[in-house]
């Protein structure tokens, strides 16, 4: 049985000035677990208390390379102390990825980390966007980054709306990873016409190299609710030995809260097998 956990990012409209009140309504709403997006200042015992009062698992943290690289005993040691099982990357610069200029030093760099996190409890995942699925070399940049990198130093979350977007089927993906698949993110969106990455959306810059539709649209939704086909989804990530999913939605539909877009989302779920 898959439990769900839900990113904190879904929820940062509100996080910064009410670090406590969406996440004891996340609660309330049925999620077993979170993933962080930041910390918002708070130190790790306190989350740790906090989660512990609530009775929710401290699933996992979103956490930029840079940021990790930055001080990586603290950085990940802080997410140890909070509880974490896993700490991922939630995307590369373009000169980290497969075929940039500094990819070669990320690779030494994330066997590091990936050996640190072992070493505090923890599993370090890469988080896929669509931009992963360009071919380097007539392979996948994602699939590059898994290839080189072995599994017991770094596992997958893979996000099933950007391997969507990018043309491929999330759950043939999913499965593709099978045993090194324990997180899979659930996230739905809409789209209209040639969107050209609406990563604007998700705090990145627009690809500007090639010219947008201007009756084109794009919109993240709560799940159900838009294009992704979540049973199958479901019993892939299962197949693969996932034990956790994570609802993510970087902006809410028109008209819609952050909190209402979460509570659709799980309510949703409820309704699947899991």
């Amino acid at each position: 049985m898959l439990r769900i956990a839900v990113q904190l990012y879904s929820v940062r409209d509100l996080m910064e000035s009410d670090f406590e009140g969406p996440i004891r309504k996340v609660k309330e709403f049925g999620y077993d677990g979170v993933e962080f997006a930041g910390l918002f200042g708070k130190e790790p015992a306190y989350i740790k208390g906090l989660l512990a009062e609530l009775d929710l698992v401290p699933l996992s943290a979103h956490v930029p390379y840079v940021a990790m690289m930055a001080d990586p005993k603290k950085v990940l040691g802080d997410y140890a102390e909070i509880g974490c099982k896993f700490v991922a990357i939630p995307y590369l610069t373009e000169e980290f990825r497969p075929g940039g200029e500094k990819f070669d030093e990320f690779l030494v760099n994330v066997k590091m980390l990936g050996e640190l996190a072992n070493e505090l409890g923890m599993t370090l995942l890469y988080h896929n966007h669509e931009f992963e699925f360009e071919k380097v070399d007539g392979k996948y940049a994602l699939d590059i980054l898994y290839d080189t990198v072995s599994a017991d130093l770094l596992q997958t979350q893979i996000d099933t709306c950007w391997v969507h977007v990018a043309g491929e089927n999330p759950p043939a993906y999913i499965r593709k990873y099978k045993g090194r698949a324990p997180v899979v993110h659930l996230k739905d969106y809409f789209r209209k016409g040639n969107v050209v990455r609406p990563y604007s959306l998700i705090g990145l810059a627009d690809d500007e190299k090639e010219a947008k539709d201007p009756e084109a649209f794009f919109e993240f939704r709560s799940l159900g609710q838009g294009l992704q086909d979540f049973p199958p989804i479901i019993e892939a990530a299962k197949d693969a030995g996932a034990t956790w999913v994570v609802v993510e939605q970087d902006s809410p539909a028109a008209g819609k809260t952050s909190l209402q877009s979460a509570k659709e989302s799980i309510d949703y779920l409820k309704t699947l097998a899991l």
